[in-house]
């Protein structure tokens, strides 16, 4: 009997895909781009056969292409699902590159086959690097020996995002061998990497857990983060007296009882993915939005959903609202990253990340937020610094550092804007000028080398 209940589950399943592509074959997705109806934007229609988790499918191919939504209505109330998006490119113009709109009719169109939003997590092998997945506690130079114990293992980061929120640090690392450039697929040595870097980031830390995954999985990195820190319960611990208030989210949750809606709105600062951030958060707990508005026109960004969770129902009570709301301003404090941003900008080799990480932390500087990447040779790297004492950061630090690694590599691109000069014949200078273009590194004694 067990066994036909399986054929029958499997039977199943198969109909309900076969279903779906039919469906999809009758009522294929249509995606019109228009610069003519609109003169500061480009508008974007998508009509499509709705399914849970479009919605997130759609907003993460248009960030992933750095486009600014000034403004979106979404309308998915029964079986078909119909968005307008207004985007800009990052300079506030209309998208006119032929090669952005073809790739947007490919992945949204006839031709796509985006129909879950288990996309964006990535069911895919690769060969080309090994993802490196970390969850712990946030603590000053966490950055700096985790990449030691990278570079000490003979591993090239290639590209990485960091977030640091509530007390929490969370990573998504893309890594190769040294020597051959691509995935690394020892077991033993997997093995070695992931128990080392349990190791770190456990720290002396007894009451939060620490977490490493290595896979060979391509993963969406931002989408990953989301997931990786709202498992990890980030949203339970506040870190609002170390936050900007004028950033603050305001964030309410009421139901619309006539419709059997939940009514959420938001409020905040606007910025880059700040819709993604939301209905990333919104999928992974499971809401279905029905209809939406958007407006980030000005500095502030106006976000209003109509939600029930997937099982018909809106919210429920006033512990589910309160979760609701928390969890949404969580999703938007990660990515706020308080601090100086700085950006790094040279040629990539072995061990970059390991030695700029490890001059800020003996600098006296944490890493907030960190962007790595690698493109044709050239290393790409963003980071959001504070004092690890909770101070302001001196300029005359950021300058000293800037000696250090070299005042073209380096830039400051926030606030303190003026920095003072330093005299070219300081003695730092001279003292450090080569750093970069060595190869040697330095074992902090983290570690046990690989062989």
């Amino acid at each position: 009997m067990a066994f036909i209940s399986e054929v029958s589950m499997g039977f199943s399943h198969d109909m309900d895909d076969e279903y779906e592509k039919l469906f999809r074959r009758m009522n294929p997705p249509r995606v019109v781009i228009d610069n003519e109806s609109c003169k500061k934007a480009t508008v974007i229609r998508v009509d499509s056969a709705n399914k849970y988790g479009i919605l997130l499918d759609v907003v993460q191919i248009l960030t992933d292409l750095n486009l600014v939504i000034a403004k979106a209505y979404i309308s998915s109330d029964g079986g078909w699902f119909m968005d307008v998006f207004n985007v800009t490119d990052q300079d506030g113009n209309k998208v006119t590159d032929e090669g952005i709109h073809e790739y947007i009719q490919k992945s949204l169109g006839p031709e796509s086959c985006v129909t879950s939003s288990m996309r964006s997590v990535g069911v895919t092998q690769s060969l080309d690097h090994t993802a490196i997945e970390l969850m712990g506690t946030d603590r000053p130079g966490l950055l700096s020996e985790v990449s030691a114990v990278l570079t000490n293992l003979k591993c090239n980061v290639v590209s990485a995002e960091v977030w640091t929120h509530n007390t929490r640090a969370a990573a998504v690392m893309q890594v190769t061998d040294e020597e051959t450039g691509s995935a690394i697929v020892d077991p033993e040595r997997l093995s070695l990497i992931k128990e080392l870097l349990c190791n770190v980031l456990g720290g002396s830390n007894k009451t939060r857990g620490a977490k490493t995954v290595v896979s060979h999985e391509i993963t969406h990195t931002e989408r990953r983060l989301h997931q990786m820190m709202f498992a990890d319960r980030d949203y339970e611990r506040s870190d609002d007296d170390n936050f900007d208030e004028k950033q603050k989210p305001n964030v309410t949750v009421d139901n619309w009882y006539d419709k059997d809606y939940s009514v959420i709105t938001i409020r905040c600062k606007d910025r880059p993915k700040l819709l993604f951030d939301t209905v990333c958060t919104l999928t992974d707990m499971q809401y279905v939005v029905f209809h939406a508005n958007v407006d980030a026109e000005g500095p502030k960004a106006y976000q209003e959903f109509y939600i029930r969770h997937i099982d018909g129902s809106p919210v429920k009570s006033d512990a589910e609202r309160q979760r609701v709301i928390q969890c949404l301003e969580a999703a938007i404090k990660r990515r706020v990253s308080e601090g100086l941003k700085l950006e790094l900008c040279t040629t990539d080799r072995v061990g970059l990340l390991s030695n700029v990480t490890r001059i800020f932390r003996e600098n006296s500087l944490t890493v907030t937020r960190a962007e790595v990447s690698t493109k044709a040779g050239k290393a790409v790297n963003t980071f959001y610094v504070r004092d690890a004492s909770g101070y302001v950061v001196d300029s005359k630090t950021i300058e000293s550092i800037r000696q250090v690694i070299g005042q073209t590599i380096l830039k400051v691109k926030g606030s303190p804007e003026d920095l003072k000069p330093v005299s070219q014949d300081s003695p730092t200078r001279f003292l450090f000028g080569g750093l970069f273009k060595s190869r040697s590194f330095v074992n902090f004694g983290l570690v046990r080398s690989y062989s």
